[in-house]
């Protein structure tokens, strides 16, 4: 190989890569929950006290484009803590657990989770989450919202 061909390969090889968000669920998980014919709808109720999940970013008050960050902020009630590591995200209508897709990517502290990008297929989205405190009180936010 000719230096000239060398030196254009190794700089071609050391360009950096714009990382893609990561696809938090698929089409088909998405497709599957929506089309699930359920015959109640269950109610997050968290206990008096238990840990408070706010949606920060994005907002949820219409359409939401996709990637999007997510932050999220916890509160709990003194003198109890958040315990970070019982962050859980459940997907759809059956509820499945998608936490290990965030946690390979994703800031979870006492204090909430952030996010920079995540994807997510056009169509209309369910996700509980959950955190417990120091007490052992579960907070649960279920959000429902749209990709457009």
């Amino acid at each position: 190989m000719s230096l000239r061909l060398s030196l254009i390969f190794l700089s071609l090889v050391t360009l950096p890569v714009a990382s893609a968000p990561i696809l938090l669920v698929t089409q088909d998980e998405m497709l599957e929950s929506n089309s699930a014919n359920l015959h109640f709808i269950s109610k997050v109720a968290s206990p008096p006290n238990a840990p408070v999940i706010d949606i920060l970013v994005p907002k949820l008050d219409a359409p939401v484009a996709s990637p999007t960050s997510i932050s999220l902020r916890f509160t709990s009630r003194d003198p109890s803590k958040v315990k970070a590591d019982t962050f859980k995200v459940y997907y759809g209508t059956f509820q499945i657990d998608i936490t290990n897709r965030l946690l390979g990517v994703a800031q979870v502290t006492e204090q909430g989770m952030s996010l920079k990008e995540v994807a997510l297929p056009k169509g209309n989205h369910k996700i509980l989450i959950n955190v417990e405190d120091s007490e052992g009180r579960v907070g649960s936010r279920f959000v429902e919202f749209d990709i457009k």
